[in-house]
């Protein structure tokens, strides 16, 4: 693993080796950790001509930048995800240069299969036999799903209001599942007292330095997809910061490997019952935890762990943060199936439409390239469409579809 320089806590600045820690020992879990690599090693393998000729068609083509040096044999494939362009989509919005990375066709169905495969490949060389995690219900899914393939043990805690189609996908592939009689933060406080307890391996995104160098990889994609070009926007769902943050770092590090002359403008979205980042961005201050409250469950976070990460890429991209209505996620999740087929869960929809107000407030212009990451399935959470969704009952008769057309 020479190719990982240290790691750099993103509070106090200090530096450690490579392996050492997975916090900064004096900031607590305050101390957030920065993978930094040699990037002049990894400066003469990722540049547009090798990469064209890479067989990979998953997320481990980056490895030069990943904290792992080989692909877990024996688990389900990660990434390589499509990036899309609906003209229709296009037409309904106003804007031509409108892309969607679909996240949803990962195994198990969102974008936190990313983190959890650096996480297992990462634990694999630790011949660590068990892994856990808190989570709302994507990160607990992935992890789930992705041990089971790779032969590793895990232990889940969600809290007691996690959408039932999560739940069930997790149970089906977990070694256990512990549903905490609380709010996401109480599940997160059990987990990191358990996985301390135990030593088992923490896969926690917004604790372990590794797992965002996972989700990073999205934008990765996103950078090859366009014919190795940065986008304008890249726009972005957010709950604990951990997935703004690896698409930050991700632009980041192409700029310092020489590859794109600028970053691209960030826009994090968060729904108006759960906006603690957007709060603190726009007041130039630091996060004050909340009750959060709204039907996108993978982004109801009070108390984000990764914020300060999520606020320096917000700050170095000349970013926005904006907050969405439960109702414009809902409308917004309609659309995406009408117009492209792809249903989206409600917090894999809030990015979208955060894209729709900025685009309306004339934050983002008609002419930008604008790539919004739907980050995961509405099989996820198919309850929470209902409100929106319409069904007609009839008789079982050609007749009775007449009269309804007619």
């Amino acid at each position: 693993m020479g190719k990982v320089n240290r790691l750099v806590c993103v509070k106090c600045g200090k530096t450690y080796p490579f392996g050492a820690y997975i916090t900064c020992p004096a900031c607590g879990l305050e101390g957030i950790l920065d993978v930094e690599y040699d990037y002049d090693l990894a400066r003469r393998a990722l540049t547009e001509e090798p990469l064209r000729v890479r067989s990979q068609a998953n997320m481990f083509r980056y490895l030069e930048i990943l904290p792992v040096d080989e692909v877990p044999s024996q688990m389900l494939r990660v990434g390589w995800t499509p990036l899309y362009r609906f003209d229709r989509l296009s037409e309904a919005v106003g804007h031509s240069q409108l892309y969607l990375k679909d996240e949803t066709v990962n195994p198990s169905g969102s974008l936190k299969d990313r983190a959890s495969a650096v996480g297992i490949a990462v634990a694999l060389r630790e011949q660590r036999s068990t892994v856990a995690c808190a989570s709302t219900g994507n990160a607990a899914s992935s992890l789930a799903v992705l041990a089971a393939s790779a032969g590793l043990s895990s232990y889940i805690f969600v809290p007691e209001d996690i959408p039932l189609a999560k739940l069930y996908q997790i149970a089906t592939c977990a070694t256990k599942v512990f549903r905490v009689r609380g709010t996401y933060e109480d599940a997160f406080d059990v987990a990191t007292g358990a996985i301390a307890r135990w030593n088992w391996f923490n896969r926690n995104c917004a604790i372990n330095p590794y797992l965002v160098e996972g989700k990073k990889t999205c934008s990765l994609e996103i950078y090859e997809q366009l014919g190795y070009r940065a986008p304008d926007w890249i726009v972005v769902s957010v709950g604990d910061g951990c997935i703004i943050s690896g698409q930050y770092k991700a632009f980041k590090e192409l700029q310092i490997l020489g590859e794109i002359p600028h970053l691209p403008r960030l826009l994090a979205v968060q729904a108006e019952g759960a906006s603690p980042i957007v709060d603190a961005f726009n007041s130039s201050g630091e996060v004050s935890p909340v009750r959060a409250r709204t039907i996108a469950d993978s982004i109801r976070v009070g108390k984000p762990r990764n914020w300060r990460k999520a606020l320096r890429a917000l700050k170095n991209t000349q970013g926005v943060a904006v907050k969405v209505s439960d109702d414009e996620i809902l409308d917004s999740i309609s659309l995406l199936g009408h117009r492209c087929g792809i249903f989206a869960e409600p917090a894999g929809a809030a990015g979208f439409a955060g894209f729709l107000k900025a685009r309306k407030a004339g934050i983002i212009s008609a002419d930008e390239t604008v790539v919004v990451i739907i980050t995961g399935s509405g099989l996820k959470d198919p309850s929470s469409v209902e409100p929106k969704i319409q069904i007609v009952e009839i008789e079982a008769s050609e007749d009775a579809v007449e009269q309804h057309l007619s």
